[in-house]
C-alpha cells in the first residue's frame, strides 16, 4: 500500500479509502491510485482488512438444491451482484437443515447470509448464531426477519386474467410443491384472479418444478382449454404431453408459465410466461444484507420486485 501510495504521490490513507470504497476521494485522485495498483499489480489482502475491519467482507448463500432454473440463476446473479459490492459468496446446501448450515457459515465468519426459495421454508423456528445478519428470499415480508421475494401472486394473477381475456371460461393449474411460498403465491394469485372473474376454480394439479412432473400431469390436464404453470420446466413437460395427446397449442389449448428462462422462446410452441426479474431480486437481497452488515438506511430493504407478462405463441384469442 505504501509503494501505491509513493506511485500515486497520495498518502497512505487516501489509498486505504479507494480499496475501501469510501466515497471521500474525489474521481481524478481514485484513478490515479487505482491505476498505481494496476501498474503494481497490488490486491487488497482480505485477511489483513477482515482482522482490520471487523468483516471477512463474505456472505453466504444458503440452498437446497441448483437443480431448478430460479436457484442456479439466483446463484449466478447473486455473486455478480455481491462482486459489485466488494464482496466474496459462499455457497452451502441445506442437505441436513438450516441450521447446520448456518452453523458452518458462523464457522467460515461470514459477515451475513442470503437464504434461497425452498430452503426459506425452513428458516422460521431456526436460531440464527449471534452476528450472523440474514436476508430471506421468497419468504413473507412481515416473516420477522428481513425479506425479498418476486411478486409471485400478481404475476400469476396476471397470466389468469390474460387467459380469460383471450376467450377462456376457465384456466386450470398446475402448480408447485405445497410446501414452496413460490408455489403457494402462485395458487394465490391465480385463485383470486378467478375469484373477480366470478369463476369458481378447478381442481389444482401439483408438480415438483421438473419437467417430468409437467408431464405427468399432462395424463390429468389433457381435456383442459387453458393452463397456468408455475413454472416454466413443468410447461415444457405438459406441452410435450399435449403433443402426445393431439391436443394443439394454442388452437386447443392456451399455456402460459412462469419465469422466462432463457430458452422458453425456443419451446414448440413458444412459451408465453410471466418474467421474473433475478437480477433485480438478488441485488434488493444483496443491498439489504449489505446495508444490515454496514449499518446502512438500506438495512431495512424487505420488498417484492414486480414480474411482466412476455406473450408468445403458447398463447392466442380463441
Amino acid at each position: 500500500m505504501a509503494m501505491v501510495a509513493a506511485r500515486a504521490g497520495v498518502s497512505g490513507q487516501t489509498v486505504s479509502r479507494v480499496v475501501n470504497d469510501s466515497p471521500r476521494v474525489d474521481p481524478d485522485t481514485r484513478a490515479r491510485v487505482e491505476a498505481a495498483m494496476t501498474e503494481l499489480g497490488y490486491r487488497p489482502h482480505r485477511a489483513a482488512r477482515a482482522l482490520r475491519t471487523g468483516r471477512s467482507q463474505t456472505i453466504g448463500l444458503v440452498v437446497t438444491t441448483l437443480a431448478t432454473v430460479g436457484n442456479s440463476r439466483m446463484l449466478q446473479a447473486t455473486a455478480e451482484a455481491a462482486a459489485e459490492r466488494g464482496y466474496a459468496l459462499t455457497l452451502v446446501t441445506a442437505t441436513d437443515g438450516v441450521a447446520e448450515a448456518f452453523e458452518r457459515l458462523a464457522e467460515q465468519e461470514v459477515d451475513g447470509a442470503i437464504v434461497l426459495n425452498e430452503a426459506s421454508a425452513l428458516v422460521p423456528g431456526t436460531e440464527t448464531p449471534p452476528g450472523l445478519r440474514l436476508v430471506v428470499v421468497d419468504a413473507p415480508t412481515d416473516a420477522g426477519f428481513t425479506s425479498v421475494h418476486s411478486d409471485h401472486a400478481g404475476g400469476a394473477a396476471a397470466a389468469t386474467e390474460r387467459l380469460l381475456a383471450l376467450g377462456h371460461t376457465t384456466v386450470h393449474h398446475l402448480a408447485g410443491p405445497a410446501d414452496s411460498f413460490a408455489a403457494a403465491e402462485r395458487e394465490r394469485g391465480w385463485r383470486e384472479a378467478l375469484a373477480a372473474a366470478g369463476i369458481r376454480p378447478p381442481v389444482v394439479v401439483r408438480g415438483d418444478w421438473s419437467a417430468d412432473s409437467g408431464f405427468t400431469a399432462g395424463g390429468v390436464l389433457a381435456d383442459a382449454s387453458a393452463v397456468f404453470c408455475a413454472n416454466d420446466q413443468m410447461a415444457l413437460g405438459l406441452l410435450r404431453a399435449l403433443a402426445d395427446a393431439g391436443r394443439r397449442v394454442p388452437e386447443d389449448v392456451g399455456v402460459i408459465g412462469f419465469d422466462d428462462v432463457p430458452d422458453a422462446a425456443n419451446y414448440r410452441p413458444p412459451l408465453t410466461t410471466i418474467r421474473q426479474d433475478f437480477t433485480a431480486l438478488a441485488h434488493r437481497a444483496v443491498s439489504a444484507l449489505v446495508g444490515a452488515i454496514e449499518g446502512a438506511p438500506e438495512a431495512e430493504g424487505s420488498g417484492v420486485v414486480p414480474t411482466a407478462l412476455v406473450e408468445r405463441a403458447s398463447t392466442a384469442v380463441r
